[in-house]
């Protein structure tokens, strides 16, 4: 880069730097990226809880419901209330005491039987954490089942004991709890979400009534369970006045199914053990092959490299489309204020047209760096400021050197292409008006990547993906989707030649047309004149149209 390319380019970097509007773009996009994540997951638990009722004809239906709803609840708050313990985190010390001390036996009891397996693999502690935990939920809601009943067996007696002594002592203090407290010991739980109103008569006479309280937004919805729903689901049903949120009604509804399910079972004499395992779905293991060619589990960090290019992606079409807009908007306001002409009286056309090029790449790279690093701030503290607990962590994403590499790599290539287009648009537009009406095409083209985005995400290895890696308006942003395939080194090789040739060739199409359409006026020119200029050897400018 010569000395007044330079020049130029540092005068549109610093220039752009200046403005406002370069700064609130910086600011505003990281906070749309943490809204986007944390405002959801935040309103989902600021959602207020859902009050209903039941009208059971059944007799038996809804009673069973209530012991189900118990057990995942109870499964959560000793789940935690392990983690606290293990962790000594100094919550551990504010639960109740019967919490804490149900905590330890079952902290033993794990202990116990892992040494009887002899494994000390967390994931053997895991499975049997699992299975301990649900047998003991079970035995609190006061269900039979044999989930984690071959875990409790290998206990010792007098620890089987104990846990029966604290079970009782679990169950009053569980139900006691008032659910606007019960999110203090898990977020989530359905005891805090789902909030079952008594019905004074739970016969038909109550549906009117409780039809009024739901219109008078005193209830959410209620539910009216039929007389044999065994047999079938005649005459139950759900009414409310909003079925957008379907919460409430699919858990209900699964609760209740699993009941019918299970007294179907008994009614046909078919043993627990062996409904347990007709019901036991055959569960294929996701592994994914390892750098060494070996086979690896896949753990949610996993999927979610898996699907990282596609924002990467989104990422990359904002930055290129607003960077070369701005390129676009930049030229054909210097243009039609005559800047461009003083400009020129020290520059020559190409020296100009490169040096805007370079200013603004280095605008949007500064951007980019900007919100590469909000997006790591992000990710890894705003979910905990926040208390949303997320289950991988999204901020070695932006510290992953395959992904940041091809990102900066592609947004050179796909800005330098889309930049050479713009500048060329501009420099024969004399308004922003004649620049948007040629700018159409360009959009139209852009549109492409972000249609194609999630099919090529869910096959980036396919016909689709490799097709359009080698379309050269397409390249960057399809390459940079299919990162997590990932492309053979050859693919990268051709791709990346094709879209150097490329740029190349935009950028000489686009000075040709640079150094003649800039110091135009008037009418913008028709795409034969255009046409003609491109042919024309460097130094002689064609003769323009006559007027009409």
């Amino acid at each position: 880069m010569n000395r007044k390319t330079f020049l130029v380019a540092h005068r549109e970097f610093v220039e752009n730097l200046r403005t406002k509007a370069f700064w609130i773009g910086i600011l505003l996009f990281p906070v749309l990226i943490t809204a986007m994540m944390v405002i959801p997951a935040w309103l989902e638990r600021a959602k207020g809880a859902r009050s209903y009722a039941v009208v059971d004809h059944s007799g038996w239906l809804l009673d069973e419901i209530e012991r189900r709803a118990e057990l995942p609840d109870l499964e959560r708050v000793l789940e935690r209330a392990l983690e606290l313990q293990r962790s000594g985190s100094p919550d551990f010390a504010e639960m109740p005491d019967a919490l804490r001390r149900t905590a330890q036996e079952l902290e033993r009891g794990i202990g116990v039987v892992l040494q009887g397996q002899g494994s000390a693999d967390d994931a053997d502690r895991e499975e049997v954490e699992h299975k301990l935990l649900a047998a003991f939920a079970s035995t609190v809601g006061g269900l039979a089942g044999t989930q984690g009943e071959a875990v409790r067996a290998q206990l010792p007696p007098e620890a089987v004991r104990s846990l029966d002594e604290l079970r009782v002592e679990i169950q009053a203090w569980w139900r006691a709890l008032p659910p606007d407290q019960a999110d203090e010991y898990g977020s989530g739980l359905a005891k805090s979400r789902y909030i079952r109103v008594e019905v004074a008569d739970r016969g038909e006479a109550a549906v009117p009534q409780l039809t009024q309280q739901v219109q008078d937004g005193e209830l959410f919805a209620y539910f009216v369970i039929g007389d044999n729903p065994v047999e079938g689901g005649e005459g139950s049903r759900y009414i409310s006045t909003n079925l957008t949120d379907d919460d409430l009604h699919r858990w209900f509804t699964r609760l209740a199914s699993d009941a019918v399910r299970d007294r179907r079972l008994a009614e046909r004499a078919i043993e627990p053990e062996v409904a347990e395992w007709i019901q036991q779905p055959v569960d294929f293991a996701m592994q994914k092959i390892g750098a060494g060619g070996e086979e690896e589990e896949v753990k949610a960090q996993d999927m979610v490299r898996q699907w990282a290019p596609t924002a990467f992606v989104y990422l990359l079409w904002i930055t290129v489309f607003t960077v070369a807009q701005m390129l676009l908007t930049n030229t054909v306001e210097e243009k039609s204020n005559r800047l461009m002409e003083v400009l020129l009286s020290s520059a020559s056309p190409l020296q100009l047209m490169m040096g805007k090029i370079a200013g603004i790449a280095a605008t949007g790279l500064t951007m980019l760096g900007s919100w590469v690093v909000f997006f790591y701030l992000a990710t890894k503290y705003v979910p905990a400021f926040f208390g949303v607990e997320l289950d991988f962590d999204l901020s070695v994403i932006a510290t992953d050197p395959l992904y940041i590499g091809s990102f900066l790599f592609y947004f050179l290539l796909g800005y330098l292409f889309y930049a050479a287009l713009l500048v060329g648009i501009g420099s024969v537009c004399n308004s922003l008006k004649e620049a948007q009406n040629l700018m159409t095409p360009v959009t139209l083209i852009l549109f492409v990547p972000l249609a194609t985005m999630i099919p090529i995400s869910r096959d980036p290895n396919g016909m689709l993906a490799k097709v359009l890696s080698y379309v050269p308006p397409f390249t960057p942003f399809v390459m940079m989707n299919r990162a997590a395939g990932p492309p053979s080194t050859l693919e990268y090789v051709l791709t990346t030649a094709l879209m150097l040739v490329s740029v190349v060739l935009v950028m000489w199409a686009a000075a040709k047309v640079f150094r003649i359409g800039v110091l135009m006026t008037g009418k913008p020119p028709r795409l034969r004149e255009i046409l003609r200029w491109l042919r024309a050897p460097v130094g002689m400018v064609p003769e323009s149209r006559p007027p009409a």
